[in-house]
């Protein structure tokens, strides 16, 4: 399909507009873990995911990351073209977390297009706004909602991502997502082993007792 399928305001482009998105936007493909953006990077242009999953994260001073939130299949990547919004910075770092195939639309051409098009500016608005909700929604957790309830809530979205009640993933890569230190991690996890609610081995968490897990989730 080509790039038109992707862009919830399509039909509301010129021909003209739509001739040049087709002819400047590049498919590009990222194996899983490549990074996409880094720390102070130039601007890479918007993204649009047609396959995979990429992961948008910031990184402290001190080297500790906390994921912001992911994209997936048919989202649109914001903070890649953040250069081309005014009174935006907002410094990002984004990595394929599987193998990935997407659009990148330059930024020249997707700021061209924001100031001809209404239908453009206001998506971008309504962007904005849906992910700054999701940053004020994770820094709600952050300061409100204790950590083993915030790792429950964590295991229960992998399992539901990965469809599988097995994890193949390591202490560190859990703290990365949840900005926190492994060792934090590691004990809090070995707690809920104890309590019967995971099985660990290496390099994998396996949850034993999702329902258990999502009392603790809701619990207040």
């Amino acid at each position: 399909m080509g790039i038109g399928a992707y862009i919830p305001f399509w039909n509301q482009l010129t021909e003209n507009q739509k001739g040049r998105l087709e002819a400047g936007a590049v498919q590009r493909k990222a194996a899983a873990g490549t990074l996409l953006q880094g720390s102070g990077s130039q601007c890479l242009g918007f993204v649009i995911l047609r396959s995979g999953r990429l992961r948008v994260y910031i990184l402290s001073d001190e080297g500790r990351e906390i994921t912001l939130y992911r994209l997936f299949e048919r989202d649109m990547c914001l903070f890649t073209a953040s250069c081309v919004m005014k009174n935006i910075q907002f410094d990002v770092l984004v990595e394929a977390e599987m193998d990935t195939q997407m659009w990148v639309v330059p930024p020249e051409l997707y700021k061209s297009l924001m100031e001809e098009s209404a239908a453009a500016a206001n998506y971008t608005n309504q962007l904005i706004s849906s992910r700054f909700s999701e940053v004020m929604w994770l820094l709600e957790q952050v300061m409100w909602k204790s950590f083993d309830r915030r790792l429950a809530a964590f295991l229960l979205e992998e399992s539901r991502l990965e469809g599988t009640p097995v994890l193949k993933i390591t202490h560190e890569r859990i703290a990365a997502h949840m900005g926190t230190a492994r060792e934090v991690v590691t004990r809090m996890l070995r707690y809920f082993q104890n309590e019967g609610l995971v099985l660990l081995s290496r390099g994998t968490v396996e949850l034993a007792d999702e329902k258990r897990l999502a009392q603790l989730e809701a619990d207040s």
